[in-house]
Parts: C-alpha cells; structure tokens; sequence
C-alpha cells in the first residue's frame, strides 16, 4: 500500500520554517511590544531562533549554540538573515525576558496544541501520565566525605533542586539524585506533550497528576482515559480521575483490601459474575450472574480503584494500558535528540524555561511536518 511520506528537511529549514509559522511569530510581535527604550540590539526573531537551534540540533550550552551558528552558514541565515548572529550575552538576556514575559511563551505553545489538536482528531482523548529525573547540573555528592556530614542545602551549587529517587534504567543503577523531576501527560496518539511541569525531586508524582490533567483539560483536550504505572494507584488519584470525568487506568498495587481479595468481582452459588457495562454518570460498573437464575439477575458496584470503570481483567483494559510506553518515549525523546538532559541551568525557573523551549521546539516541528503532509 502506497504512504505518503515528507521528505527529510535539513535542521536548518526546519528552524526556519519554525520562525515563520504562525504562533512563532505571534510570539515575536508579543515580544516586540516590550521593546520600548535602548538600543534595538539583536532581533527578537534571531535570539528565538538561537533557543529553538538549541534544541533541534541537541545542543546543551549556549555557547555551543553560538559558535555552530557563526560557522555553519545555513543555519545562520535561517535565524539571523541580516547576518548579524546574536552573542552568548544576548542569548543569557533573552533567557531573562523570557522568564519575565513566561504568559507569552505559554500562550505560544497554546496555540500549537491548538492546531495540533485540530489536525489529529482525536489527539488528547487517552493521555499517558508520569514523571522522569533531571539531574541538576550541581554537585551531586550528598556527603561532604566518606562517612561524613551529609551536606547543607546552601552548599550546593543549586539551592533549589533536592534529593529524590530514580528507577534503575538500562546499564544506569536506581537510587537517589539530586536534581528535578519533570511530570507530564503525553498523548497516546501522537506521542506528544501536552502539559507539563517541573518540580523538584522530592515532590512526590501523584501530588501533580491531578493537575497536570486539570492543565490538559484546560487547553481544550476532551480526555477520557488516564493512563497510569502502579505509583498512581490510590484513592485520591482515581476520585480525581473520576469526578473530572474521565476513567483512570492503572495497574493494581498489591494492599490490605487487595490482599483480602476485596477487588474481585462478585460470585455466587452459580460462579463468578461478568462484567456487563459500566454507566459513567452512576461512577459504577454492572455485573451478572453468570446464569442469570439469581435474583436480581445483575448488580451495581460502586467505581473506586478496586473496581474501576474498565475493569483491569478486560481487553479493552489492557490495550489502554499497554499505550502507557508512549510517556516513556516522549522522556526518552526530549532527553536524547532535543537537549532536555544534560542539563547546564540552576534554578528551578531556569529549568522549567529550558524545558518549556526544548519540548516548544519539539511540538512546534510536529506541527510543521503535519502542515508539509498536508500541503503535499
């Protein structure tokens, strides 16, 4: 069967056809408004264009990014025309602005949800949840030596980030770390973010899951699955879910209620009863007598994290669940080709910056290679 296919665009295209998309360039006319005294310096567009390179081309320093884009002639007539490539000092001023003009940047990547949104229907309806490790770009000794004090706060070179824990990854041992977490909600479909936040490595993830699914919401994504691994099987994680209208899905963790047998279905005399259907609106699931001789013939149980909406024994269950590794992907993803680790930043608003622009650049392509498939 024939597939239509884009044809592979050079990175430096790609910045440039990010540039002149439309919700790019809203932001630079945004950005331009508050320009109002001093110098006119670089060009909004050439010092976005430098943040948006950092991240296409995985580049974790600015001043890596500023000495490929005064040697590498494509790339700098794709963000400075004029030929005047911004410096090291005016990328570190635009990093400030940013962080002060952060509703801007917020409302940008709005928009390329939107039309994301509107090019794959569909697109935020099964959201996969959970969280991954940034390391801070600190010392991460948590001793000043071997057996001895554990260090102080203000001895570390980034005061905000803490200590938290890591599953072992790969060759990469599990245990502690001292850094940031980021926690997101990635869309099944697409493999994409859809919203995101950073905090330090000792918040615990399912304190965010109800928010980060309140900020999907919010941008417009009608979700009716939250998928889930078994960190976020709780009470308040599937009230949550369920009073916001859309049906958790998590594995079970083995408690006292699981252990007396309390998430098995109903039985009788006649056997186990089968799942008939669940009423979303009751917040319950119906269940049969598998002869149907008992009287009544059915009953209803109340939805909670022993009994949820989709039963975990169900197919549909397990398919939903299986399309969980789409979050890991996307972290796997943004770490590796977009610059999202290692990071060079301290501070947690300089983090969340640094993450707000790599996984911007990210979508923002998205949208691009959506528009050539449909264009082609």
């Amino acid at each position: 069967m024939d597939t239509q296919k884009v044809p592979v665009v050079a990175a430096a295209a790609r910045i440039a056809a990010l540039l002149d998309s439309p919700e790019i360039t809203g932001l630079i006319a945004d950005l331009q408004e508050t320009r109002w005294t001093g110098r006119p310096g670089y060009s909004i567009r050439s010092v976005l264009g430098m943040a948006l390179a950092k991240s296409v081309y995985a580049i974790p320093t600015w001043t890596r990014t500023v000495r490929l884009a005064s040697e590498h002639a494509a790339l700098a007539a794709a963000v400075a025309p004029d030929g005047d490539v911004p410096s090291v000092y005016a990328c570190y001023r635009f990093a400030t602005k940013l962080r002060v003009y952060k509703p801007m940047l917020d409302a940008c990547i709005d928009g390329v949800l939107v039309r994301l949104r509107e090019a794959h229907p569909g697109m935020g309806e099964s959201i996969a949840i959970d969280g991954s490790d940034l390391p801070a770009y600190a010392n991460g000794q948590r001793f000043v030596s071997k057996n001895g004090r554990e260090r102080a706060i203000s001895e570390y070179s980034d005061p905000d980030a803490s200590w938290g824990h890591r599953s072992a990854v790969s060759t990469r041992k599990g245990g502690g770390y001292y850094g940031y977490k980021v926690h997101g909600a990635v869309d099944t479909l697409t493999g994409l973010p859809v919203a995101w936040e950073v905090r330090t490595a000792s918040d615990a993830e399912t304190t965010v899951a109800l928010p980060l699914l309140d900020a999907v919401k919010a941008r417009g994504f009608d979700v009716r699955h939250a998928i889930a691994d078994k960190g976020y099987d709780n009470g308040p994680f599937h009230h949550g879910c369920m009073d916001r209208g859309v049906c958790p899905i998590t594995p079970l963790r083995l408690t006292p209620a699981v252990k007396r047998g309390d998430h098995h279905a109903p039985t009788c005399e006649h056997g186990t009863w089968t799942f008939a259907g669940a009423d979303y609106m009751r917040k319950a699931t119906k269940w049969r007598c598998p002869t149907g001789e008992c009287q009544p013939a059915s009953t209803w149980v109340k939805a909670d994290r022993l009994h949820p909406l989709i039963p975990r024994h169900t197919a549909r269950s397990t398919t939903l669940y299986k399309s969980r590794g789409a979050v890991e992907r996307a972290w796997g993803s943004l770490k590796t080709d977009w610059s999202l680790l290692p990071l060079r930043v301290r501070g947690i608003e300089r983090v969340a910056l640094h993450a707000d622009l790599t996984i911007l650049a990210k979508l923002g392509c998205a949208l691009a290679k959506t528009r050539a498939v449909a264009n082609a």
